[in-house]
């Protein structure tokens, strides 16, 4: 793996990451896959159409259904969706989050009962580096808690701490796993998890402390989980400055095209989030004229596409007029066409942003695009 920083425009970066499986071109959005498939019957094909660069699987899910071993059997996640560029698999972290009430956590890992049928299961940072080994993606997660904000700090603190002692097992774990004849990639690659909260200085500790561990790639986690915007824009400037320059810069779960914006500007390379396609199935869609929801009555004749800017398979053929009909007879053809819509667009719009840095134009770019796209589309 290499990561070449190519050109900053203030804070903004423009890089080029090498892996296994191909070239990450950065600002990228990663589209996400939980369960090795995008909702709404969108395919691997449709992901290349669109301009995906790479896909979010889920370890967690992917490990209760259909499991790890049977993917790891049939040649890794790779060829088990018909897929040839770069994946990141999350580690399990965020659930410790999401499925507060199904777990307990102690210095060893985590004790989940599964959200289908109750079963219980443990994951610990050795059991997630051998479920992501096995899934043998790109880009692997260290394992880690994810804080609801806010969140008090001692607890915070003690947590931060634990999380750092579960990287290096997680870094010494991989080592074990990639060194094994055994493994699908040999070549996966690490990426910490920098938290702490709100609070600056367990932030700025932390990533200190990962810093050291010389991993291939950095992210912020536990934001877009119960603090304000201006907060989570805070947050990124006081980690920013201790991130490694020359080591890509995740921001995890974010978010809104205004809140890629935002990040972007302040230093940060990849991102991914469920939004585009969750709000796309529910007719709530992006564009460059700002948002629009589609089920309202105002596009029952409108023959016009969800865009006129947008060159995405649902723009080039279908009116909103058609589109809103689908979607109010629950055939499943809208919801495809929406998130077909919404994912080229943030593919779209990542790519639009490379240009802007590229040509040294960002901040106009930005400043343009922070407003327009945070509003609705005339009615």
């Amino acid at each position: 793996m290499s990561f070449t920083l190519l050109k900053t425009d203030g804070k903004a970066r423009r890089g080029r990451m090498e892996t296994v499986h191909g070239t990450i071109e950065t600002p990228v959005f990663m589209n996400v896959g939980t369960c090795a498939a995008i909702r709404g019957g969108v395919s691997t094909m449709d992901l290349r159409e669109i301009g995906c660069q790479v896909e979010l699987s889920n370890t967690y899910h992917l490990h209760i259904r259909p499991g790890d071993d049977l993917i790891h059997r049939l040649g890794g996640i790779h060829k088990f969706f018909n897929w040839d560029r770069p994946v990141l698999t999350d580690s399990g972290g965020f659930q410790v989050f999401s499925l507060a009430k199904l777990r307990k956590i102690n210095e060893e890992g985590v004790h989940f009962a599964s959200h289908i049928d109750g079963k219980r299961i443990f994951m610990g940072p050795e059991e997630s580096m051998r479920i992501q080994s096995n899934l043998a993606s790109t880009i692997a997660m260290a394992f880690d808690e994810c804080i609801e904000n806010p969140a008090e700090y001692k607890y915070v603190k003690n947590s931060c701490d634990r999380t750092y002692r579960w990287l290096v097992r997680c870094k010494n774990e991989m080592a074990r796993l990639n060194s094994l004849p055994e493994t699908i990639n040999p070549s996966q690659l690490l990426f910490g998890i920098n938290q702490g909260s709100t609070y600056e200085d367990l932030r700025i500790n932390h990533m200190k402390r990962i810093a050291e561990l010389d991993l291939a790639g950095y992210a912020i986690g536990g934001l877009a989980v119960g603090e304000t915007a201006d907060e989570m824009y805070h947050t990124i400037e006081v980690v920013e400055e201790y991130m490694p320059v020359d080591k890509p810069r995740y921001l995890m779960g974010v978010g809104t095209p205004v809140n890629i914006l935002e990040a972007v500007y302040r230093g940060v390379d990849f991102f991914d989030c469920v939004m585009p396609s969750r709000n796309a199935r529910h007719g709530n869609l992006f564009t460059w004229e700002g948002k629009l929801t589609i089920l309202n009555e105002s596009f029952k004749f409108d023959t016009r596409p969800i865009s006129e800017r947008c060159n995405c398979p649902a723009c080039r053929n279908y009116s909103r007029a058609y589109i809103r009909h689908l979607l109010k007879v629950d055939e499943m053809l809208g919801m495809r066409l929406c998130v077909l819509h919404n994912l080229y667009f943030y593919n779209e719009l990542m790519a639009k942003i490379r240009e802007a840095i590229d040509e040294g134009r960002y901040e106009s770019f930005y400043r343009q695009y922070r407003v327009i796209l945070g509003e609705r589309v005339p009615q």
